[in-house]
């Protein structure tokens, strides 16, 4: 079995990691923290929302923080977008990639937003049309792909029938979700070579959460079936909103010492992201939660 030489790691934790912050964060914040995890080296930044404030308060600025970043050649910033009314605020942002999401459970779905799977997913046509035509690159996200709050364990063929669905509406990159962080590796493997049934594995993505201190083991599961793709958030900054005792998403700077220990490249300056997290979580007033990170910074100032 050998291990991927080389993976990217998507930075999510100004998007999904700080929507979740009941404090409302200033705007030279995020833009500062996107600065810094540009510096540090990541090729993909999940930099904003596109919602109605009204539902996510914490990304009302994000049209701001779009247009003040300090943007590197190569980088891809992507935002989340809901609707064409998000598409168009993107577009105008200059974003380089549009995120669009649906569920593999059922359940959640109707809860979340009272449609069908099948509903939910036709509702991005329009978008993923546009993102064709002005040649943004296309996101697919799939949530509860490992487990669902509702209706609790989720098939194989019930994601890889979402991966189907997001690969015909043109989608580049599709990621495997386990947004209440309850999967475990041989669960991972399972839906991971599912999907690849459906789409090229080296556009699938892994996104878990560390509510059950399983991503790391999930990650290299994934790893062992060949997913070179994985999103993790500075810090271990996040949760969903939904999903009831759901922590973050896994901390970048966890994945970034695993990484390293591998021997597997990623091109990203672990110490700066160091720095990253303190940095944010100095801010909130908390300590990050990422051991990896925590760690080499107690030991910098011993």
């Amino acid at each position: 079995m050998t291990l991927p030489h080389k993976v990217k790691i998507v930075e999510v934790g100004p998007r999904d990691g700080l929507q979740n912050e009941k404090e409302t964060i200033p705007a030279d914040i995020k833009i500062e923290l996107v600065n810094r995890l540009t510096d540090a080296g990541f090729a993909n930044i999940e930099a904003a929302s596109f919602v109605s404030p009204k539902w996510v308060p914490q990304m009302a600025t994000s049209a701001e923080v779009m247009e003040k970043i300090r943007r590197k050649p190569g980088v891809v910033y992507s935002v989340l977008t809901p609707n064409m009314k998000g598409f168009e605020a993107a577009l105008a942002a200059k974003a380089d990639e549009v995120v669009i999401f649906g569920a593999a459970s059922e359940a959640f779905s109707q809860k979340n937003i009272n449609c069908s799977i099948a509903e939910s997913i036709e509702r991005f046509r329009e978008v993923a049309q546009a993102a064709k035509q002005h040649k943004i690159r296309l996101r697919g996200s799939i949530s509860c792909a490992l487990g669902c709050p509702y209706q609790g364990e989720v098939e194989p063929e019930a994601v890889a029938d979402v991966v189907r669905r997001l690969r015909d509406l043109g989608c580049d990159e599709i990621d495997i979700a386990d947004t209440i962080g309850v999967a475990t590796p041989q669960k991972v493997k399972a839906v991971m070579e599912r999907a690849a049934r459906e789409f090229p594995i080296e556009r699938l993505s892994g996104h878990f959460h560390d509510t059950y201190g399983q991503a790391l083991a999930n990650i290299y599961a994934s790893l062992e079936v060949g997913i070179s793709i994985f999103h993790s958030s500075v810090a271990g900054l996040g949760g969903c909103p939904y999903a009831k005792g759901a922590t973050g998403n896994v901390s970048t700077e966890d994945v970034l010492y695993m990484m390293q220990g591998l021997g597997i490249e990623t091109g990203i300056d672990l110490n700066a992201v160091v720095d990253a997290g303190q940095f944010i979580s100095q801010h909130l007033g908390r300590k990050a939660v990422s051991r990896a990170g925590n760690a080499i910074a107690a030991k910098r100032q011993a």
